[in-house]
């Protein structure tokens, strides 16, 4: 019964040659199958969407000796000039008890694939719309949890994962971006309820620097935590504490909701994951924590 619910969370979401049927992606309509049945099958693959008007594509990964149950999703984001295979591949993401879905940017400024919301994007696109579609088909169709739909990224992946907090805090429990780039959300932030948040990032980054960029309109990395603290009503102050070599984590509690926001700050760290299974940017890689262990616990996945 280990397989029960993985197939039908891949065949619902995917839907075409080499998992299904050799055909278009279809809608959930489509699919007549109870979506927590018990099927065999791939356990990851690609699928795509098609979002106003344009086709878009992501990476979906299940992991196949997970038991029976339903899933919890974490969205994933690359940051610009990266691809969803490269994330998954140094992150080691695909190793979470989760749907772990990769969804790929649409080329910018340079050509380089890009998000919604950063000085790079491409003219007329709107990421969160895409991510919604891509939540609302899985929930419409697959075994997963809607409780528990989660986001990370790096850099502009980062930031995409905070804009999504600020604009569709309803669809997600918590958000734990890396090196995030958050650049201003337009219309400003105003979460519809409180979500967690995890921050981790190196002092050390020259992409996106902990003290932030005025002129690249980028925040302090302390100042956003604490923005998010006073959107979520936290009551009680963080004490920063030394929870790994050269780590310090600030984390504000007695927030609305049961939620939490915390910051891991990584002394000497680039624009990196720490932990990371491969190279994953400019700079030191920090050793003392695992972005993808931390992020797991703090999703309590």
């Amino acid at each position: 019964m280990r397989a029960r619910c993985r197939t039908a969370i891949l065949a619902a979401a995917f839907g075409y040659a080499g998992l299904v049927q050799s055909r278009p992606p279809a809608s959930a309509a489509d699919f007549s199958f109870n979506p927590c049945a018990n099927h065999a099958g791939a356990s990851a693959s690609q699928a795509e969407i098609t979002v106003d008007g344009r086709r878009r594509t992501y990476l979906v990964s299940v992991r196949t000796h997970v038991a029976a149950r339903r899933w919890p999703v974490v969205f994933a984001f690359h940051g610009r000039g990266e691809t969803p295979e490269l994330l998954a591949n140094y992150s080691g993401l695909s190793r979470l008890p989760a749907v772990v879905v990769y969804p790929r940017g649409l080329p910018g400024r340079g050509g380089k694939l890009s998000w919604s919301g950063t000085p790079a994007a491409a003219s007329g696109v709107d990421d969160v719309r895409f991510v919604e579609a891509v939540l609302a088909r899985l929930e419409q169709t697959s075994c997963v949890d809607p409780n528990r739909i989660y986001a990370t990224g790096k850099s502009d992946g980062g930031g995409l994962a905070a804009q999504l907090a600020c604009k569709a805090a309803d669809r997600f429990a918590a958000i734990a971006p890396v090196a995030g780039a958050y650049y201003p959300v337009a219309g400003g932030c105003r979460p519809a309820r409180a979500i967690a948040v995890l921050e981790i990032h190196g002092t050390a980054d020259r992409v996106v620097p902990y003290t932030g960029s005025p002129h690249r309109r980028l925040p302090n990395l302390h100042a956003w935590l604490v923005a998010w603290s006073e959107r979520n009503g936290c009551t009680n102050a963080p004490r920063p504490r030394t929870v790994a070599s050269g780590v310090v984590q600030e984390r504000w509690s007695g927030c609305r909701d049961g939620t939490v926001v915390e910051g891991d700050r990584i002394a000497g760290g680039g624009h990196t994951w720490p932990g990371a299974l491969a190279s994953s940017g400019p700079g030191k890689t920090s050793t003392a924590i695992d972005a993808t262990a931390v992020m797991a616990s703090f999703f309590s996945l």
